[in-house]
């Protein structure tokens, strides 16, 4: 029967992977670049707050971010700009310039006042041109999350 690592060779070890992954995240961070919301500010970070579901008419649920040149993967932060704790229904997909999409993401995220989150990397897929990251930030089953602020915003990478 093979032997057990101890408690403390465990800890050890959860902790050079975790450095080596924070080590390694930053420098994949240091190589990517802020992508501009479609309709924004001019400003690659979107503050918005969760409206109601609308029976006519459109929702602001939904926030395009433009892609123009190709990158290996994608990355995505969402920040509760709240003061309460919530749940932020999210969702997130890739657009491609052929027409067809791609959800990569969709869960329920509660997050603290503040409290950010990072999705992804997601990767590229091959053979299709991605040409816009959408997130989308609230769902008609999740009424409880109107009113809710949050900060988006998405980064290609290579």
């Amino acid at each position: 029967m093979p032997s057990r690592p101890s408690s403390c060779a465990a800890a050890v070890f959860a902790a050079s992977l975790l450095l080596s992954g924070a080590a390694g995240q930053a420098q994949a961070q240091s190589q990517c670049r802020f992508l501009m919301p479609i309709g924004g500010t001019g400003e690659p970070v979107v503050q918005k707050r969760i409206s109601p579901d609308r029976l006519v008419g459109s929702t602001n649920w939904n926030t395009d971010f433009t892609v123009d040149r190709g990158f290996s993967s994608y990355r995505v932060k969402l920040q509760s700009a709240s003061t309460a704790s919530g749940t932020f229904p999210v969702a997130v997909f890739l657009r491609f310039t052929d027409g067809s999409n791609l959800q990569l993401v969709n869960q329920n995220l509660t997050l603290a006042p503040q409290e950010q989150r990072n999705l992804g990397p997601f990767p590229t897929v091959p053979g299709k041109r991605t040409s816009q990251v959408n997130v989308r930030v609230g769902a008609s089953n999740m009424p409880g999350s109107t009113g809710f602020s949050y900060r988006v915003s998405a980064q290609g990478c290579n």
